[in-house]
């Protein structure tokens, strides 16, 4: 079968293809450096490594780039208000972002360039833009991208010409506070400001930085070459960030930038909107501290449709830990080495695993793939006892194959899950029963007792951590 995903420029699923015939080329928007990424953040990128895995799982081979902003508004006004070089300061919150990135099993990106280390890449693409009358200097020194230079600028999100200037939804590029021509045109550099401080470079315009939109195209360009086969992101980039880029880029090069464009739904939270006013713009970290491992938050965050809202509820990672507790248990039934077990390949699948693995071939539908294995699943329990070696062997290993392609490492959630039932169980009688007590305190709403016994608990050397169905117990190491 041929990998089938919805293209946004087209409105259709098309192939995804190798347009040079050896390498599937694709650059993802990545992370603004400048605080801890969210479920909703992860949530793409989640979706964005999904793909990646699908695609080398049907055989094609990718070259994967991922940017870093790590110069823009945010990180400027939040490195200066912290007293931090900026460098020092997003570099910090990178190596959170990764360390997340590496708990949720993406795989790491082929490249993941720093706009910081590009400057001189942008800085040639403007003048190349300057060159070609799609560009031009306003009074303040800013350098602005003239849209009406680009006949085909509104095709991607399907804004009509005389609706551009007020973008169909309101929008327009606010993020640009410089004067400039037509309020349609965006930034490709601004000119230096008092409060940007010592964050600026030297460009044939005068000191400043880049504009947002211009650095994905420079860094794109940079790894990939001018047309690309791929490019991901959330649903709010259409318009104008990948609407910008691809009229830079053309105008530029005079090549067609992305053949296909793959953007992913938002996220809700319990049908609410995520925002620090609800404090609902839940971390990997605040998860994990409720209980939660990173492979049911992976399950959780990928349980939807990609091109559908996802409403992420507490109940739904309980699902997710209820599916892999189901699976646990049943490898322990089969008494199984997962180690010892051959990895297969998905055109190796059969039943409702391979439709399973059709389904994701058919525009990532893992919602419908999930389904499928949940019935694996069920037919395992009934049929473990009657089950041959062998057949327990392909069950397992077919149930691995199609996790791995998910994302799901589900021999790093049966080892984690191994090593906390072994330390509740050596966990001292009286520490034990303090904590069941607290327990009981905490469910009779005593927080003044439940207090109490977590500091008793925590003197005497350990931890207490409550969990969706009760509570964890870990020596203080």
């Amino acid at each position: 079968m041929e990998f089938l995903l919805h293209n946004t420029a087209s409105g259709e699923r098309d192939p995804i293809q190798a347009s040079d015939g050896k390498t599937v080329r694709f650059y993802c928007c990545g992370p603004t450096v400048y605080g801890p990424a969210h479920i909703g953040n992860f949530r793409t990128f989640l979706i964005q490594d999904l793909f990646r895995r699908v695609c080398e799982a049907s055989g094609l081979k990718t070259t994967h780039v991922r940017n870093v902003t790590d110069v823009d508004d945010k990180t400027i006004r939040e490195s200066m208000a912290q007293g931090m070089a900026l460098r020092e300061f997003t570099a910090s919150w990178q190596e959170k972002f990764e360390k997340d990135c590496a708990e949720l099993n993406l795989l790491a990106p082929h490249h993941s360039p720093s706009a910081v280390d590009h400057i001189d890449e942008q800085i040639r693409l403007i003048e190349q833009l300057m060159e070609k009358g799609h560009a031009y200097q306003g009074n303040d020194g800013s350098v602005y991208f003239r849209v009406s230079s680009f006949d085909r600028y509104g095709e991607l999100a399907h804004i009509r010409r005389d609706a551009q200037k007020e973008n169909a939804d309101g929008r327009i590029n606010s993020d640009d506070e410089y004067s400039k021509d037509d309020v349609a045109d965006f930034a490709l550099w601004k000119s230096r400001k008092e409060e940007d401080g010592a964050n600026y470079w030297e460009s044939p315009w005068g000191d400043g930085r880049p504009g947002w939109h211009i650095e994905c195209s420079a860094m794109s360009m940079r790894y990939l070459g001018p047309s690309i086969d791929v490019h991901g992101g959330g649903v709010d980039l259409t318009f104008p960030h990948h609407e910008n880029e691809i009229a830079q880029s053309e105008a530029a090069t005079g090549e067609r930038f992305v053949r296909h464009w793959f953007h992913s739904a938002h996220l809700m939270v319990e049908g609410r909107k995520m925002s620090k006013s609800l404090g609902n713009l839940y971390t990997l970290a605040d998860l994990k501290e409720k209980g939660y491992q990173p492979e049911e938050v992976r399950w959780a965050l990928l349980s939807g449709h990609y091109r559908k809202t996802l409403n992420f509820t507490f109940d739904s990672l309980k699902a997710a830990q209820k599916a892999l507790g189901r699976i646990g248990d049943l490898v322990e039934k089969l008494d199984l080495q997962a180690e010892d077990i051959d990895d297969l390949a998905p055109d190796q699948l059969e039943g409702d695993f391979r439709s399973a693995w059709e389904s994701l071939l058919t525009d990532l539908n893992v919602p419908q793939a999930l389904g499928f294995l949940m019935k694996e699943i069920s037919r395992g329990e009934k049929s473990a006892g009657s089950l041959s070696k062998d057949e327990a062997v392909r069950w397992f290993a077919s149930c691995r194959a199609l996790l791995n392609t998910i994302g799901v490492n589900l021999e790093a959630w049966l080892s984690r899950r191994v090593s906390e039932e072994d330390t509740a169980a050596s966990a001292p009688e009286e520490i034990s029963k303090m904590a069941e007590a607290r327990w009981a305190a905490k469910k009779e709403k005593d927080f003044a007792e439940a207090d109490r016994l977590r500091n008793e608990i925590s003197e005497a050397g350990w931890l207490v951590k409550d969990t969706p169905d009760g509570f964890e117990l870990t020596p203080v190491s």
